[in-house]
């Protein structure tokens, strides 16, 4: 399959593209800045291009070469705004929409998109609001259009080595004695990132998983406070978590979002914590995977050194 993979130089995108590497797959990935793409340059089958994917003559250019296209694009904070900030709109609204237009108007024969478990139009975060946009835009785009498999996916929080999550708690606990944290108490069921990757490839060419929705969630459920433990703890600094209440978290985010980088934790992030974020069924058996359990793979790569 000639394959085009957006946001393909991510956490999830390195995954998705070494599995189609062994398959045989070509895959174009397109960048920026080709720097951010150097992992992907030992794959053979695998051509990295600059440019920009906001740009709809680009755009069109690349969905044109190929027969699938798989959406990864997402960002975890965005300046202010309703229903959500402009990052938002930009990366989880926009351009997914410009992306399924594009597959309509070049004759792909697949568009895979990852979304969020959690979408909602009605969530409390832009995040969420976002992400079901983006959905949203995307069957509006493809509607009637019926030679087009389209399939989205909403996993959970991505874990595995290289993640920003399990790795990012257990930097925490190597310089603070304890963890005040707001949000601790909602439940998340994070999923392997291998799994998630292996879910796509998984869907390639299967005709039956067209114009669905599919959650992706791991076996287990945590509560947030205790992921922080156990990252704290298998990487070999011990903590405790302090439940902070939302009015102080969000004092809390304020001030990361007033220091350079992306921040820690932004209010929106916050807001996000206010629901739960686990899925109401176990993993479609048509996905074809068994998920894999937190404890069989974190361990492994926080260990203390």
């Amino acid at each position: 399959m000639r394959i085009l993979v957006i946001g393909g130089s991510g956490f999830l995108g390195q995954q998705i593209i070494g599995k189609l590497a062994v398959r045989g797959d070509k895959m174009t990935v397109p960048t920026r800045r080709l720097a951010n793409a150097r992992e992907l340059l030992v794959f053979p089958t695998v051509t990295v291009q600059t440019g920009n994917i906001h740009d709809d003559q680009k755009l069109n250019e690349w969905v044109g070469d190929h027969d699938v296209v798989i959406n990864l694009v997402g960002v975890l904070h965005s300046r202010p705004g309703q229903p959500y900030g402009p990052d938002f709109e930009r990366a989880h609204v926009t351009l997914p929409a410009r992306i399924a237009k594009a597959c309509v108007a070049q004759g792909v024969k697949q568009f895979i998109h990852i979304s969020a478990l959690g979408a909602d139009a009605k969530g409390p975060s832009g995040y969420q609001r976002s992400k079901a946009a983006g959905e949203a835009a995307i069957w509006a785009a493809c509607k009637g259009h019926d030679d087009l498999c389209v399939t989205v996916f909403r996993p959970s929080v991505v874990f595995g080595p290289g993640d920003s999550f399990m790795n990012m708690f257990a930097q925490l606990a190597r310089f603070f004695p304890v963890l005040p944290m707001a949000g601790s108490k909602t439940r998340m069921q994070p999923i392997y990132v291998g799994d998630v990757a292996q879910a796509v490839i998984n869907t390639l060419g299967n005709r039956h998983l067209c114009g669905q929705t599919f959650d992706l969630a791991g076996p287990h459920i945590y509560t947030l406070g205790e992921l922080v433990k156990l990252a704290a703890k298998w990487s070999g600094h011990e903590r405790s978590v302090i439940d902070l209440p939302l009015s102080v978290g969000r004092l809390q985010a304020a001030f990361f979002e007033l220091l350079p980088g992306d921040p820690l934790m932004s209010r929106d992030n916050l807001d996000s914590l206010k629901v739960d974020n686990v899925s109401e069924q176990p993993i479609s058996p048509l996905l074809g995977i068994l998920p894999t359990a937190l404890e069989a793979i974190a361990p492994m790569y926080l260990k203390k050194g």
